[in-house]
């Protein structure tokens, strides 16, 4: 039975991991890898956790599948929203569209921009 669990946590887990999106900033670093590797090593519960026994193991690991499914289908978001007044603080309206901005352009910048918009971020004048 722990056998069987066991396996259709590992599909179900093969399935988000096959939806969750890649990371653009950190191509050699990926969530899909971790996750991947810890499943490999036979468990997604954290590997110095302790269980008195299997059942509790299996719904631990259960509640962290559920858990990765909600995120990688965007539940949270659509359950609390944010408000346009959090997107757009008084301090700075523009600050989450030119942080995204950012963002989508980070990964596609040569290697001098990189040094060079880290140059301008030391030597910033007021």
């Amino acid at each position: 039975m722990a056998s069987a669990g066991r396996t259709a946590i590992a599909s179900r887990v093969q399935r988000v991991l096959e939806q969750w999106p890649k990371d653009a900033l950190r191509p050699n670093l990926q969530f899909q890898d971790a996750i991947s590797k810890r499943l490999a090593a036979g468990s997604l519960a954290a590997p110095r956790t302790s269980f008195p026994d299997q059942t509790t193991r299996l719904a631990a690991e259960l509640k962290q599948v559920n858990a990765l499914e909600a995120l990688v289908q965007n539940k949270f978001a659509r359950k609390y929203p944010l408000s346009k007044r959090t997107m757009n603080p008084r301090w700075n309206p523009t600050y989450f569209d030119d942080l995204l901005a950012e963002l989508e352009a980070a990964p596609t910048r040569s290697w001098t921009t990189k040094i060079a918009n880290k140059l301008k971020g030391m030597f910033r004048s007021s």
